[in-house]
């Protein structure tokens, strides 16, 4: 089973990024996560840029899309909203088949974004019939440097949290 894991930014030491990537060493077993964190490669959306014109940075994301089983979203908020490289992204996806159907949970680094997360999870149910909005995993990590997110995710109490975010959404894999 593939999970893509996208980081909604495209900051060097993000700590959503950092959520994503301790993912990656607690996934359950037969479940391969990969990371995406480089929304900053992606040209802007256009459809005259669709079809044979599509960007080949573009076309290797979506191939990543496309070869996933399920795609989790970590994401900061800007301005109370979706990051633009983020909603770039969703907005390459959407033009095509890649996401459609395909299952999608959050997971988020800070104590609020509430605002950002309503307008996501919104996005996310649109783009997706199979949106889980009761997967979902928040473990506050604003205001750290990468290094001490990435320590402190390594707690138990985290890591049983990541399992078990985890677990539920492999769950949701498997019963389609």
């Amino acid at each position: 089973m593939k999970i893509l894991a996208i980081s909604g930014s495209a900051r060097e030491a993000s700590i959503n990024t950092a959520l994503l990537m301790a993912m990656k060493d607690l996934a359950p077993h037969g479940c391969e996560l990969s990371v995406f964190h480089r929304l900053d490669v992606l040209p802007v959306f256009s459809p005259d840029a669709e079809g044979e014109r599509t960007p080949l940075e573009v076309v290797d994301f979506l191939a990543l899309v496309s070869a996933a089983d399920g795609i989790v979203v970590s994401s900061p908020e800007y301005v109370r909203a979706i990051p633009g490289g983020l909603k770039n992204a969703i907005d390459w996806m959407v033009s095509r088949f890649e996401v459609v159907g395909k299952p999608i949970a959050l997971a988020h680094a800070s104590h609020r974004g509430d605002d950002m997360l309503a307008s996501l999870r919104l996005v996310l149910s649109t783009v997706s019939d199979r949106f889980l909005e009761h997967v979902f995993l928040r473990i506050p990590l604003i205001g750290k440097t990468q290094r001490e997110a990435t320590d402190l995710l390594r707690l138990p109490e985290h890591e049983a949290k990541i399992k078990a975010f985890l677990a539920d959404f492999a769950a949701e894999l498997h019963s389609k």
